[in-house]
C-alpha cells in the first residue's frame, strides 16, 4: 500500500447525531432504564454503548412497562406505534430524524388527497415500516425497477412517489426513470427524499474509487446507507468490502492494492474507522493518510429546547 485515502465526508449525519444526543439526554432526565423503540441507529457499536448505560432497545411496544419513558428511533414510527404508546401512557421522546419526518408529512399530504403511493424503499427496514404505516392502505412499496415495470393500476389513478432516503441515488434515478415513462402523471415531492448525507456520501465515495484500488466502507451490516456505499464504489469496478471492526482488516489489504479508499456510513462512529486507519498503517507507518473532500457538510439539527433544559436541570 503507497496511499491511504480517507473520503470526506463520512460518518454521522446530523439525523444520527441529533438521535444519539436526545438519547443521551433522555438518559440524563429519566435515568435508566431507559427504552428505545427499535435500535436508535443501524450501527451495533452505538447500539452496544447505549446498552452499557442503561438503554434496553424493544421493537415491541407492549414490552414496555406502562408508564416509562419511550425513545422513539432516528428512523421513525408508525401512527400504530404513537397509538400504543400513548395506551400504555408512555413518556415519548421522538429522535426521528427530521429528513425522515419530512416523508412522513408528505404521505399525509397525499394521504389527504386519495393519492395512491409508490413508496420506493427496501421492504422491512424500519423507516420504510413506519412512513409506510402513515396510509398502508395507500401505499404501495417497490424496491428496483422491475418492480416498477411490474406495477398494475387502473390508468386513472391519481399516483405520487415517496423514497427511503437512504437509498441508492442510481438505482432511484432507474426506478424514476421508469415510473415517469409508465404513469407520465406521477406527482413527486417538491424537493427529493434522499437524503443530504446520503447523497453528499454517494458522491465522495463515487470520486474515491475512481482513485483508489481498493474501498473499505465502515458501517454496519444492517444500515442501509452503509451498504449501498459499498454497491456505488463496486458499481464502478473498483472492489469494495463493508466492515464494522478493525479486527476485520486483511493482511493482504495491506500488500495487494497500492491506493486504499476509506469511508463510513452514516451511523459510523469516527473512532472505527480510525481503529481500522491504525489496523491499516500496521506496518506502513510511513504512509501519510490523505483526505479526500468532495463538499463541506454543515447541516445540525437541535434537540428540543425543553428536553436540554430537562437534562440540564438534572445534572
Amino acid at each position: 500500500m503507497e496511499r491511504l485515502i480517507l473520503a470526506a465526508p463520512r460518518g454521522f449525519c446530523a439525523g444520527v447525531a441529533y438521535a444519539i444526543e436526545v438519547v443521551s439526554l433522555a438518559l440524563k432526565i429519566h435515568g435508566a432504564p431507559l427504552y428505545v423503540r427499535h435500535a436508535i441507529v443501524h450501527n451495533e457499536w452505538v447500539v452496544k454503548n447505549f446498552e452499557n448505560q442503561g438503554v434496553v432497545f424493544v421493537e415491541d411496544i407492549n414490552d414496555i412497562p406502562v408508564g416509562s419513558a419511550v425513545v422513539f428511533s432516528a428512523h421513525g414510527v408508525s401512527p400504530l406505534i404513537r397509538k400504543q404508546s400513548k395506551e400504555r401512557n408512555l413518556t415519548v421522546i421522538d429522535a426521528t430524524c427530521p429528513l425522515v419526518t419530512k416523508v412522513h408529512n408528505e404521505a399525509k399530504h397525499f394521504a389527504k388527497k386519495g393519492y395512491t403511493m409508490v413508496y420506493i424503499g427496501h421492504k422491512g427496514h424500519a423507516e420504510a415500516e413506519g412512513t409506510m404505516g402513515e396510509a398502508p392502505d395507500q401505499m404501495i412499496l417497490i424496491e428496483s425497477p422491475a418492480d416498477a415495470e411490474a406495477l398494475q393500476l387502473p390508468a386513472d389513478t391519481p399516483i405520487s412517489v415517496l423514497t427511503q432516503t437512504t437509498l441508492s441515488i442510481d438505482e432511484v434515478k432507474e426506478t424514476m426513470a421508469v415510473l415517469n415513462r409508465r404513469f407520465p402523471h406521477i406527482e413527486k415531492p417538491g424537493k427529493e427524499d434522499i437524503c443530504y448525507a446520503t447523497t453528499n456520501r454517494q458522491a465522495a465515495i463515487r470520486e474515491l474509487a475512481t482513485q483508489c484500488d481498493l474501498v473499505l466502507v465502515v458501517g454496519s451490516k444492517t444500515s442501509s446507507n452503509s451498504n449501498r456505499l459499498r454497491e456505488v464504489a463496486e458499481s464502478l469496478g473498483t472492489e469494495s468490502h463493508l466492515m464494522i471492526s478493525p479486527s476485520e482488516v486483511k493482511d493482504e489489504w495491506r500488500t495487494n492494492f497500492r491506493s486504499v479508499g476509506i469511508s463510513s456510513g452514516a451511523s459510523t462512529p469516527e473512532d472505527l474507522v480510525e481503529g481500522v486507519v491504525g489496523e491499516l498503517l500496521k506496518g506502513n507507518d510511513g504512509i501519510k493518510v490523505e483526505i479526500l473532500e468532495t463538499i463541506k457538510e454543515d447541516v445540525n439539527f437541535h434537540p428540543p429546547r425543553d428536553l436540554i433544559q430537562l437534562a440540564l436541570a438534572k445534572s
